[in-house]
């Protein structure tokens, strides 16, 4: 269990600022969801955390800054799954899902069979086992997308850094996904950071959401709080219909301009 603090975190493109003094922190065993229109800076802070991403400012891991630690270590506490992965398209989908398992590997040594076995029990819950033998190229994206989720959840971090992760995923691997997810998290206490586009699903599995715009955060909070018609109206530039459930489930319906 590890927590995330991120203390006036900016990011710069060239000269444009793409995240401004950002300052959260998150819990041990809590999900974050970063929400926002493109742009906003979401993935940017994503990148920052996993290395990915020159910044400003702090990140901290347990109260210790993660800059100070190696390459190796950073990749035992922080697992990333990324917008629009690039995969080797002939290597087996157990090899790649494999991969997670590189920071417990000696140099010199090879994977144990306990590594294997948590590959396989990944790639079984995420309903993946049947493409083990198959090459990536020769699966759809979708597939992919959920291999790529199967090797940052074999990599056993207790920080998971998730950017779009089910947007090639149809509504029923969108679902086993994230419930896998949140399982994990409640079971290990595992610390999850996403950025998503779905409102009503971003809201029906985070503690907590932030809503960004242009770099700025602009509020933080529950569903309830954050998803609001007339907020999204203002940074999303749309007209929607929220529905707050019996069971505190929020719903982000959108409606058409007439």
């Amino acid at each position: 269990m590890s927590s995330v603090a991120l203390s006036r975190l900016s990011v710069r493109y060239g000269k444009r600022t793409v995240v401004h003094e950002y300052t959260e922190t998150i819990k041990p065993g809590d999900w974050l969801c970063l929400i926002g229109p493109n742009g906003a800076g979401k993935s940017s802070i994503l990148r920052a955390v996993a290395g990915l991403a020159a910044h400003t400012g702090e990140i901290n891991v347990d109260g210790s800054p993660l800059r100070l630690r190696t390459s190796r270590r950073r990749a035992e506490l922080v697992a990333y799954v990324p917008q629009s992965p690039v995969l080797p398209h002939e290597m087996l989908a157990f090899e790649y899902v494999l991969l997670g398992r590189n920071p417990y590997v000696s140099y010199f040594g090879g994977e144990s069979a306990h590594d294997r076995a948590m590959v396989h029990n990944v790639l079984r819950r995420l309903d993946l086992d049947q493409f083990a033998d198959r090459e990536l190229g020769s699966l759809s994206g979708g597939e992919q997308q959920r291999l790529v989720i199967a090797r940052a959840l074999a990599q056993e971090a207790p920080i998971l850094l998730l950017d779009e992760p089910t947007s090639a995923l149809d509504i029923g691997h969108q679902q086993q996904a994230l419930e896998l997810v949140d399982r994990l998290r409640r079971e290990n206490g595992l610390t999850v950071i996403s950025a998503m586009h779905d409102l009503t699903l971003a809201g029906l599995y985070a503690d907590r959401l932030a809503l960004l715009h242009e770099g700025h955060l602009v509020v933080a909070g529950t569903a309830a709080q954050v998803l609001r018609a007339e907020t999204l109206a203002e940074f999303y530039g749309v007209s929607v219909t929220v529905h707050h459930e019996p069971d505190g489930t929020v719903v982000v319906v959108p409606r058409r301009v007439s």
